[in-house]
């Protein structure tokens, strides 16, 4: 049997791919036989990336998510590399955290632009591509995978921007998932908890909220970005050709429901 989660020939746009958990992705999806364009605003931490990867398989593209013309651009430069492009990942996140009433306009807007409008404007630039594709006969075109978090179900103490953010992902997801089903395009969620990454590194060194938090994940442990990375891929491959629309939680846990 083929392997279901190979990505053989596939070219994905990870945004947020310098370090961490769009690191890890990118890693896998080229182990899985894909291809990688990475788009981050740390030019050390892509070529960084890009020095540890397998030689032509990761295209670093320096420059902010949340600029518009960076997004049309990462996508005619995957093309002019790879030949086209089959899958997204928006990953890239920041947290700006203050209480409510102590958040300023600046902290607010600064987590919208990267998380919301950068994962629109990528959607909307690889997905005009896919469609391209899709209409010219190519009958599995692309998938999309819209990085989400606990955050965005339950709230989080000190973080209504990146709260909002990241529940404004399900809608974007799902209304991606319902418009472009026809073209066999997919759009899917994953939700994660605290994964070991250089964002989650103070909230995990307070003896107080780790202690808090850990008793309420059944596995009573972090996540990994390597484990994390392994859905993420799951749902860009064909082991995931009748999934669409759905929020995966990748979490130990710490959410079980219906």
């Amino acid at each position: 049997m083929n392997n279901p989660m190979s990505l053989e020939g596939r070219v994905i746009i990870v945004t947020g791919a310098g370090q961490g958990i769009g690191l890890a992705i990118s890693k896998l999806v080229i182990e899985l036989g894909g291809s990688v364009a990475g788009v981050d605003m740390n030019a050390d931490t892509l070529e960084a990336a890009k020095a540890s990867l397998p030689s032509g398989k990761f295209l670093p593209i320096v420059g902010s998510v949340a600029d518009q013309s960076i997004a049309d651009d990462s996508v005619q430069k995957t093309i002019t590399a790879f030949g086209a492009v089959h899958g997204l990942v928006n990953n890239a996140g920041i947290g700006r955290p203050a209480m409510i009433e102590k958040m300023t306009p600046q902290q607010w807007q600064l987590v919208m632009d990267v998380h919301v409008n950068g994962s629109f404007y990528f959607t909307q630039a690889v997905g005009k591509h896919l469609l391209e594709r899709a209409r010219a006969g190519d009958k599995n075109p692309g998938s999309i995978v819209y990085i989400s978090s606990d955050a965005g179900r339950r709230g989080s103490l000190g973080q209504i921007n990146y709260a909002s953010a990241k529940a404004a992902m399900f809608g974007m997801m799902m209304t991606t998932a319902r418009e472009w089903a026809k073209f066999n395009i997919r759009a899917n969620a994953v939700c994660f908890g605290v994964v070991e990454t250089a964002m989650t590194e103070k909230v995990r060194s307070d003896e107080r909220f780790a202690e808090n938090y850990l008793a309420q994940i059944p596995l009573g442990r972090w996540a990994t970005p390597e484990e994390v990375s392994i859905p993420v891929c799951f749902l860009l491959s064909e082991g995931a050709s009748y999934i669409t629309g759905q929020a995966l939680s990748v979490n130990g846990g710490f959410t079980i429901a219906m």
